[in-house]
């Protein structure tokens, strides 16, 4: 083969990679023409793979025809991969880019459950009043749900069917007041706390009824309290929470209270049972080291759900469980 005709191969070679370079529509393509010609196989290669029949003198001749046919289709490449590069990234800002006048997509906000919503407003108003709020476990030892509150050990509260007993002699909480016994155990009078929290009951979950609910209790222990303080604080806790409607306190009975009472709120024209409460008995005093001589104390407690559905007119309490937005959304 002569000089001329390897001249010859290697100058339309370049021209036509310089025409294919120039009409490359994307990276990938870009990068399947630099391998064909400038690969280690590539058709330049395949050219000079002839120089070995050339003299020594045409050699170095070939080889700078060569090296300028090599810049020039590596220059091409990369100005064109520059270019296309830079049209790739104009197209993705085109995509990217926000119309400010087109409508938003509607994000419903979100709001607080309602039974949420009735713990922190309740707590509101005790914390304005001058309690502080406290809290304690959901499993309880006998102790401290019972026995340190004067529940008999023949209390019917105790039975398999009222409590969720545990494998290990514990139990979970039939109500929050055993919040209050670890409270005073730790802290001298005078004590005014609000206990909310989750409780437990085997109980038949229907209409009204569910195994687990939410209670907040409320206790003060100072010197010289009496049952008008009582009646005092949930008057105004409960004109606060309802309205300034007609209530009554009826006589009843609770084991760590005496004397104990229900009270009554006159809604809609109809008397409804909204919470319990009394003084505290003297034999609770004593467990937790107060002086019942010196001091004395009251206590009152009520069910979150059954304010709920007295004041939002819910039928049922199992909806405020099924996390149905058709009902949540109505709050």
């Amino acid at each position: 083969m002569q000089i001329s005709d390897i001249e010859t191969q290697l100058k339309e070679l370049g021209q036509g990679a310089t025409e294919a370079i120039a009409i490359a529509e994307s990276l990938e393509k870009l990068e399947d023409l630099r391998i064909s010609y400038l690969g280690k196989k590539g058709q330049v290669s395949k050219i000079l793979g002839a120089m070995g029949k050339l003299s020594p003198e045409e050699r170095p001749k070939v080889g700078a025809i060569a090296n300028e046919v090599k810049q020039a289709i590596q220059t091409n490449l990369d100005e064109k991969r520059s270019n296309l590069q830079a049209a790739e990234i104009a197209a993705q800002l085109e995509a990217e880019t926000l119309d400010v006048s087109m409508p938003g997509v509607n994000r419903s906000q979100g709001k607080i459950h309602p039974l949420n919503g009735l713990i922190d407003r309740a707590l509101d108003i005790f914390v304005g009043l001058g309690y502080t709020i406290s809290t304690g476990p959901e499993m309880e030892s006998d102790y401290y749900n019972f026995e340190a509150l004067n529940t008999p050990p023949d209390h019917p509260a105790r039975d398999m069917q009222d409590t969720f007993y545990l494998p290990d002699g514990n139990l979970m909480r039939t109500h929050t007041s055993s919040v209050q016994i670890r409270y005073m155990e730790k802290q001298e009078p005078p004590i005014r706390i609000v206990a909310p929290g989750r409780v437990y009951r085997r109980d038949t979950v229907d209409a009204t009824h569910a195994a687990v609910f939410h209670q907040i209790e409320l206790l003060a222990v100072d010197e010289g309290l009496r049952f008008s303080d009582l009646k005092g604080t949930i008057k105004e806790f409960l004109r606060q929470m309802f309205g300034d409607l007609p209530i009554r306190f009826r006589a009843s009975y609770f084991p760590f209270t005496e004397p104990s009472a229900e009270v009554d709120l006159e809604w809609n024209g109809k008397w409804l049972e909204v919470l319990g409460c009394g003084m505290v008995d003297p034999n609770v005093l004593q467990v937790v080291g107060y002086d019942p001589e010196k001091y004395t104390g009251f206590a009152a407690g009520f069910g979150v759900e059954r304010f709920a559905m007295v004041l939002h007119q819910i039928d049922d309490i199992r909806r405020v469980y099924a996390s149905d937005l058709r009902f949540l959304q109505q709050f």
